[in-house]
């Protein structure tokens, strides 16, 4: 696997590990959000951060993410890929290269909490409206700079 920066002729593989993958973790959101979401992360989204994707030795996508400063703005695996390293080599990208420390998750994804737990993010504060102004609160949290190497250390075990 290898991470480079995806281009504006990935996007639509990229809406689709979107599609499938908020359908396998985002269980809260209805289907008409879904369908209301997708042209927004398509059009306004994607084509406005600094978006990066995970591909295997077929150069096939497996997983990517949407960076804006020091902000992780997305990170999403296919469903069938998940738990194998993807995710946590992409957010170590994202830190290492970036300098990324912050993320924001909706408060109903469990496993997206967890997950960045388990990275050393905690929770600094929380909003009851998402960025579009639905009512799916948000959790934000944060890296600290005494859990940045640790991140590093714990990817690189991993693999």
């Amino acid at each position: 696997m290898h991470i480079k920066r995806a281009t504006t002729n990935d996007f639509a593989q990229l809406i689709l590990i979107w599609e499938n993958s908020v359908r396998a973790t985002h269980d809260f959101l209805p289907e008409k959000m879904i369908a209301t979401l997708r042209p927004l992360i398509l059009n306004n989204y994607l084509p406005n951060l600094q978006v990066y994707m995970s591909v295997d030795e077929q150069n096939s996508i497996t997983g990517f993410m949407a960076i804006e400063q020091n902000r992780l703005e997305m990170l999403f695996i296919a469903p069938t890929l998940r738990r194998k390293g993807i995710g946590k080599a992409l957010l170590q990208y994202a830190v290492t290269h970036f300098a990324v420390n912050e993320v924001d998750v909706n408060e109903q994804n469990k496993q997206a909490i967890d997950f960045y737990q388990q990275q050393g993010f905690k929770v600094y504060d929380r909003s009851e409206l998402d960025g579009e102004g639905n009512p799916f609160p948000l959790l934000h949290l944060r890296l600290g700079d005494s859990n940045i190497g640790n991140l590093e250390n714990r990817v690189s075990a991993a693999n």
